[in-house]
């Protein structure tokens, strides 16, 4: 008989039933729910935005301080390395406050240090700087992910996974389209393209600042209060440590096989777009504007493919989903790198990121729902961005096999050897695919599961999975929805 987590690939139809169709369930959103989903997108879109106007400035920051590209991508493997540690206190102020102000800080801080890159002027500035917002940004995708689907219904959960998260492709179009358009008419250059982003992750503060808090952590102050409980913060604080602790203990070996995940991910995301358009004007001869079109066709794949991911990844199960999608990479590396026209290789780049931004849809819920549910600010952000430090040399590793793996090309009609970035990266991703796959199928899912209706972090027995909430039953979503809702439900849930 084959292992259980082959068997258990496909959740179970009472796990895909998932009472309401989604129309229905869309049409029963509240516009405070809408603006948070809305809120979490925006902020998570803010954060590639400006992480990509490094990865499309690396041709202006060579000749800006006189550099060669592993040196420049220095910037992105620090960037990427010191994300952790962001997670961890944004992660932990988020499960110990709540989601609306460590958030709207941690935007604040992205801005500034976003601000900061525009006005250096030295090589160990830029470094600094982009250290510094490595730490502010690694807080960022553990609560925008928390903020936008923990006030949602179950339901619609998967398809709004796919759709947070392709707030990243979202902000790499957007890079790419300022670096497009803005860069080449303005005399500061590379400049305008951090001046843009840091305006537009100020305005992300300002939306999540003039929203509710969530209704997850609301809810853990009425209960409060309906039993006289009155903590102090240090009381609360205390409780706090204590069922973290309890969490490490009895989940210690979700968090290794986590990072392991997200390090394959990582991996898998970065080894395909942080040197591909430096890939594409040094090993394919694109002028700087064809790399950056074929780059935004690439994150219009990201785009679709992380919805449909999402969408599906509700009824075939989030890792039967992840390895369909895995799978379409590695039939479309060939079209990636070999082709030399713009066509075919724009075409490569927007089926590639299908797959990979498609696969990533899923990993929102995925991580939330396998979570231990009071700690789900914190165990996917730290998870995410330890696997982030894992893969942080992803563009030092494609640039130095670059320098040693050589090829010739016609340039300005004269044969120009350079690095063959095509055969390194279909390498990677190729080796990095696999391993994905592999981690993925024997890896835990909680498809469907009701997290909102645990406890939260500060209050006694958090760290245990099966602490509910006061008067939660795991069909707790529904006390928030309308009455006439909810009969319907309890209807569709009897004929079941």
């Amino acid at each position: 008989m084959a292992p259980y987590f082959m068997r258990n690939l496909i959740p179970k139809r009472t796990q895909r039933a998932q009472g309401r169709p989604l129309l229905t369930v869309l049409a029963s959103l509240t516009w405070v729910q809408w603006a948070q989903f809305f809120s979490g997108w925006l902020c998570w879109t803010c954060d590639a935005i400006d992480f990509f106007s490094v990865s499309l400035s690396v041709t202006h920051l060579e000749a800006q301080f006189s550099k060669p590209t592993s040196s420049i991508t220095t910037a992105i493997t620090l960037t990427l390395l010191f994300r952790s540690l962001g997670a961890v206190i944004f992660g932990i102020l988020s499960d110990r406050f709540g989601r609306k102000w460590p958030l709207v800080g941690n935007m604040i801080l992205v801005g500034c240090f976003s601000l900061g890159t525009s006005f250096v002027n030295t090589y160990s500035q830029f470094l600094a700087v982009r250290s510094l917002f490595g730490v502010a940004m690694g807080g960022v995708w553990g609560l925008a992910a928390a903020t936008a689907l923990e006030n949602l219904p179950v339901e619609v959960r998967g398809l709004a996974s796919g759709i947070v998260q392709q707030g990243y492709a979202v902000g790499y179009l957007i890079a790419a389209v300022v670096n497009l358009f803005l860069v080449p008419e303005t005399s500061h250059g590379w400049r305008a393209m951090f001046w843009t982003s840091s305006g537009i992750i100020f305005f992300s503060a300002i939306v999540r600042a003039s929203l509710p808090e969530s209704a997850y952590f609301i809810r853990a102050k009425e209960a409060e209060k309906l039993h006289g409980e009155h903590k102090s913060t240090g009381e609360k604080t205390r409780v706090f440590l204590r069922e973290t602790k309890e969490m490490l203990k009895t989940h210690w070996l979700l968090c290794i096989y986590a990072v392991l995940l997200m390090s394959g991910f990582n991996f898998l995301s970065h080894g395909s777009q942080d040197l591909y358009p430096t890939y594409l004007q040094t090993s394919k001869n694109f002028s700087a504007h064809n790399a950056t079109v074929a780059t935004i066709i690439g994150n219009l794949g990201a785009i679709t493919g992380g919805a449909i991911a999402g969408f599906l990844s509700q009824y075939l199960g989030r890792r039967l989903t992840i390895v369909c999608f895995v799978l379409l990479i590695g039939a479309f590396i060939p079209l990636w790198i070999l082709p030399s026209s713009f066509s075919a290789l724009s075409a490569g780049a927007f089926c590639i990121q299908f797959g990979v931004q498609g696969a990533w849809g899923v990993i929102p819920i995925q991580l939330a729902e396998m979570s231990p549910p009071a700690f789900r600010a914190t165990f996917p952000g730290v998870a995410y961005q330890l696997g982030n430090m894992v893969s942080a040399a992803s563009a030092q590793i494609e640039a130095t096999g670059g320098n040693n793996l050589r090829t010739t090309i016609i340039k300005n009609g004269v044969p120009t050897d350079v690095p063959d970035y095509a055969t390194v990266q279909g390498i990677f991703i190729g080796v990095v695919a696999a391993f994905v796959i592999i981690i993925t199928i024997v890896g835990p899912e909680n498809h469907g599961s009701h997290f909102e209706a645990h406890k939260t972090a500060f209050e006694e027995g958090a760290g245990h999975d099966e602490a509910r909430a006061e008067g939660e039953t795991g069909e707790s979503v529904r006390s928030s929805r309308p009455d006439s809702l909810r009969v319907e439900e309890e209807k569709h849930d009897s004929a079941v």
